[in-house]
């Protein structure tokens, strides 16, 4: 993303420039082989193998993070396509009976996980939203979803109070 700005553009509107451009993503290039992303980006978080022999690399920043970036590596292990995908587009795809496995490549690993009676499994993922909410979905002992998904409150947000 690239602002353009006037001559006369104030001090606030360039550092709002500089911010925006800052949240733009990865330094990525299509064609770039493995060893540029992993000098850009760091060890990945998680690696998935996807049809075709792509393999996909998860960036995950939680578990408080809002961003998790996946960079899909072609056959000859170049860089084909990256994106962020922690949002509600995705999300919609979540689906029950869906495997564990296929969870974590569409959405990445969560950024918290609770034990729930019956030995099922709670994940939650935060993600970027003006509110405070985390979308939820519920895996079964099997590791399939059974509840595909909603969104609630983040605990995180809430005010904690104190006595006076």
């Amino acid at each position: 993303m690239r602002a353009a700005l006037s001559p006369r553009a104030g001090p606030a509107a360039c550092l709002l420039a500089v911010l925006l451009a800052g949240c733009a993503g990865p330094a990525l290039q299509v064609g770039q082989d493995e060893a540029a992303v992993l000098a850009a980006m760091g060890r990945p978080t998680g690696r998935y193998a996807m049809p075709g022999g792509v393999q996909r690399l998860e960036y995950a920043t939680g578990p408080f993070g809002r961003v998790t970036w996946m960079v899909d590596l072609d056959t000859s292990g170049r860089v084909q396509r990256w994106e962020q995908v922690l949002g509600e587009q995705r999300f919609a795809q979540v689906a029950d009976g869906m495997p564990r496995e296929e969870l974590l490549r569409l959405i990445g690993r969560p950024g918290h996980r609770a034990g729930e009676w019956m030995n099922r499994e709670t994940w939650s993922w935060r993600y970027p939203t003006n509110d405070c909410l985390w979308f939820r979905v519920t895996l079964s002992a099997e590791g399939k979803v059974i509840s595909g998904g909603g969104y609630l409150p983040d605990p995180s947000c809430d005010i904690k109070d104190s006595p006076n």
